[in-house]
């Protein structure tokens, strides 16, 4: 009886605050105001965030295919926020710069890597056009964004990565999250037929905000899913056979996506697989790639007069579908790129070495189209997005360094790549390290025609293929031809 008397002293605040809780809670309820039925979930995240914040970055990557903008869920809102993400991911990186900061956990082969650096190159460049922006408001929101992206799904990623097993539960916690919404779009999208190709564009709603996201989301997997089922080998039958239907799930949503741009970009993504699989070597690749380049400009009059041919817009029939592709005289979406980038390069023109501001574009290209290139779904208000492309937007936006800046990150993050591949060939996290890879060229082929580096649906796969490859490029390495089991320190 005594010891129950003095347990309840102890206690008797936290039952106070309980009962503190319960009451003010029930009033809110009853007036209608919900605000602190949240706290539960705050209170998780918090002792997530100090116990265990590998797992709470894990939780975070698990939620993000399944984050909806704020906009769904408060009505009347435009702000462009995902819940329960962005927010999430947002604390995530303050704790971490804190941690980093109080418990001095800085790795330099990390932050001094040479995808680091030229990621600094491209944040720096960007902070730059932002000071010098023509809409400073809206420059420093982009770099924010920006910001907290590339803490919390690469830097802070890293960390996690140096402790083996998040590798692979990262795969799996994106891809179970994808996966429920696969099975959500494919039901939404059978109730009026899965041959409808129109429906494919709302059948995402809300976790994509269009199906080219979410195509290009899929593709990026694909390889990886490849890679896990046939570095399994013989071993873990059952275990492979749910990598084999994962697959099966994944290619039939890619099909049904309707994303032309994710099905070029898989096929695009084989044939770089093949040359590094192959071996052939860089230079011969660029020989070749300039070879190409000066024969589409000496016969471009010719290649023009064979598109102009082509007058098959997108279909629900996929053979058509495919031959849309290259339709630029009556396809209204590969009109509007051609136009949303002929806008770009016009407002480069005019401001070829800061740009008009990161982010800017949106707003202020409508005055650089030209009447004769406008099409059904052209718009003078700003409000249909971006430039659709990951090269010439920064061109218009932060000038030519914009774009070199972010074709450094490429460079540096294929060679990075090849050479992680090429130390640990025979190993499972060499065949990792090789679907990663071809997981990141689909974007960068992606990349080409979209850009979807401004949300957390594409940044977690981008920025977190990155950090794998970083990770394993620095301690995969040491383990030489032996798989990458070795244990690291991460922050718990």
């Amino acid at each position: 009886m005594i010891r129950l008397s003095e347990y309840s002293k102890r206690n008797l605040w936290i039952y106070l605050a309980s009962a503190l809780f319960v009451i003010v809670n029930g009033l809110l309820v009853y007036n209608e105001v919900y605000i602190l039925n949240l706290l539960p979930f705050v209170l998780l995240f918090l002792l997530l965030a100090f116990l265990a914040l590998d797992k709470l970055f894990l939780v975070i990557v698990f939620l993000t295919p399944l984050s909806v903008p704020m906009a769904e869920i408060i009505s009347g809102l435009s702000v462009n926020l995902y819940l329960p993400t962005e927010p999430l991911l947002f604390g995530a990186m303050i704790l971490f710069v804190f941690k980093l900061g109080y418990e001095k956990q800085v790795d330099l082969k990390i932050f001094t890597h040479p995808v680091s650096l030229a990621i600094y190159l491209n944040l720096i460049w960007i902070l730059i056009t932002s000071v010098t922006s023509t809409m400073p408001f809206v420059s420093f929101k982009f770099l924010f964004a920006r910001l907290w992206f590339v803490t919390g799904y690469f830097f802070l990623a890293t960390y996690c990565f140096k402790k083996p097993e998040n590798i692979k539960w990262f795969f799996r916690a994106y891809l179970a999250g994808l996966s429920l919404v696969i099975i959500y779009t494919l039901i939404n999208h059978s109730r009026v037929g899965l041959i409808n190709q129109e429906a494919a564009h709302s059948a995402v709603h809300p976790f994509y905000n269009d199906h080219t996201a979410y195509g290009a989301a899929l593709a990026m997997y694909i390889p990886v899913i490849v890679a896990f089922v046939f570095s399994l080998g013989k071993k873990g039958s059952l275990y492979k056979v749910q990598w084999i239907l994962l697959l099966a799930l994944f290619s039939f949503a890619m099909v049904f996506s309707y994303t032309r741009a994710g099905w070029i970009s898989l096929a695009g993504a084989f044939v770089i697989y093949l040359l590094i699989k192959f071996r052939v070597r860089i230079s011969l690749l660029v020989f070749a790639i300039v070879i190409l380049i000066a024969a589409g400009y000496l016969f471009r009059s010719n290649i023009l007069m064979e598109l102009e041919k082509n007058r098959q817009d997108s279909s629900a029939n996929l053979a058509e579908h495919i031959q849309s592709i290259s339709n630029i005289t009556s396809d209204a979406s590969n009109l509007e790129r051609i136009n949303r980038w002929k806008s770009a390069f016009r407002m480069f023109n005019e401001r070829p070495v800061f740009g008009w501001g990161p982010g800017t574009y949106m707003f202020l290209y409508a005055p650089y189209q030209q009447s004769g290139e406008k099409t059904i779904i052209s718009t003078n208000f700003g409000d249909l997005g971006n430039a659709h492309s990951e090269y010439i937007g920064p061109l218009a936006e932060s000038g030519a360094m914009g774009t070199i800046s972010f074709l450094v990150i490429v460079m540096a993050v294929i060679i990075t790549g090849i050479r992680v591949w090429r130390n640990l060939k025979g190993t499972w996290s060499g065949s990792l390290a090789l679907g990663t890879l071809i997981g990141l060229t689909t974007y960068f082929l992606h990349g080409l025609v979209n850009n979807f580096l401004d949300t957390d649906k594409a940044s977690a796969p981008f920025w977190g293929f990155i950090a794998i490859l970083v990770v394993l490029d620095i301690y995969g390495k040491k383990s030489g031809k032996k798989p990458f089991t070795g244990k690291f320190s991460v922050i718990k």
